[in-house]
């Protein structure tokens, strides 16, 4: 079946491509009765848009939402609501002249072997331009979210080798990288725009932590959250890792030191010592803080020259233009917490279900 589909009770689909008249969503589930409007869309659309900084591509995307359906008086009908955000800056003529060759780390060839045809304008319906729809659909899903007093803060953990040691949640919106710690922010900014002179790229972490997240969310076996979550994040392009809690550390823990010890609060109820385990045993979650990052590959267009082929075989030296991310991390935090409210929404109605 075709995947431009998620969500199973809170469903969205997406639409368009990088290059297109517009992109945008439909979604499906949403209760009747939400206060909504554009301006609850607008601010994570401006959190994700193009054109932020000088370490962000310079494609000038203002991203403004209008809602076509879904809403009447100000307050969601339950009916499905539909998106739109016009693309108003794309310059298709940078891939003309690349049309018929592979670019290095895109998905050129596999779309080519898939459908035997493909658009080639920055990468089509490939591109992370897509993420516009699961933003803004993730914007109604973060408002129904925080009104059960659970919020999801995602940060940059680390670029290249520079790791984040401070977490400091107020000052991730104050820096560029959206790092939590201001120190290593500078120093991540500095390896970005080094490597963006350079005509390079440079790859990182984005880590998501969600507060206020009830116990027994998930369903075993093949519903469990921290499935989904996976599913929901490596659905993003360039992301090439996922982890959840102490993630691959653990391969070098004994479960003495892993497992999370559970204790008896004050008030009379339980809780655990440590959140190794992320917020989830056996797919539930356990109350604690949801804790999951994903790693994130070097943006693949890059201006260095690279060695690759055309459709036909033949070899080629490739210059990529365009306009580019240097790193893909610090506009991935917006669209990384929006899969995870996505995720968590539909698990918080599924929850809801199952106990009727």
């Amino acid at each position: 079946m075709p995947g431009n589909s998620f969500g199973k009770v809170f469903r969205i689909t997406t639409w368009g491509e990088s290059h297109g008249l517009a992109l945008g969503v439909v979604l499906d589930g949403c209760p009747a009765g939400l206060p909504l409007s554009e301006k609850d869309i607008q601010p994570e659309l401006d959190r994700r848009r193009p054109g932020q900084s000088k370490i962000t591509t310079q494609r000038k995307e203002a991203d403004k939402v209008k809602i076509l359906s879904g809403v009447f008086d100000g307050k969601t009908t339950g009916t499905p609501i539909s998106m739109i955000v016009e693309n108003t800056d794309a310059i298709s003529k940078s891939y003309e002249d690349i049309k018929d060759t592979y670019r290095p780390g895109h998905a050129d060839y596999t779309y080519d072997e898939k459908y035997g045809f493909r658009d080639y304008r920055g990468g089509g319906r490939s591109s992370n331009r897509e993420t516009v729809g699961r933003v803004a659909a993730a914007a109604v899903a973060k408002k129904i979210l925080s009104n059960e007093g659970i919020i999801t803060t995602g940060y940059v953990k680390q670029i290249g080798n520079i790791i984040a040691e401070k977490f400091d949640f107020d000052e991730i919106e104050n820096n560029a990288v959206r790092c939590p710690d201001k120190d290593k922010a500078e120093d991540m900014f500095d390896l970005i725009d080094q490597v963006r002179r350079e005509g390079d790229s440079i790859g990182g972490v984005v880590e998501v932590v969600t507060k206020g997240l009830p116990s027994g969310l998930g369903d075993p076996v093949f519903n469990k959250l921290d499935a989904d979550l996976a599913g929901a994040l490596m659905s993003l392009g360039g992301i090439r890792g996922f982890e959840a809690g102490m993630g691959f550390a653990v391969a070098e823990k004994k479960g003495s030191e892993a497992n999370d010890l559970m204790y008896k609060k004050d008030d009379g109820s339980l809780g655990f010592k440590t959140n190794n385990a992320g917020g989830m045993l056996g797919g539930i979650s356990n109350g604690e803080d949801l804790v999951v990052r994903i790693a994130i590959k070097p943006t693949s267009s890059i201006s260095k020259t690279q060695n690759t082929v055309d459709k036909d075989g033949n070899p080629k030296e490739l210059v990529v233009k365009g306009r580019h991310d240097p790193c893909l991390c610090p506009r991935a935090v917006p669209i990384a917490e929006a899969m995870v409210n996505l995720v968590l929404v539909d698990h918080l109605m599924l929850a809801k279900i199952s106990k009727i």
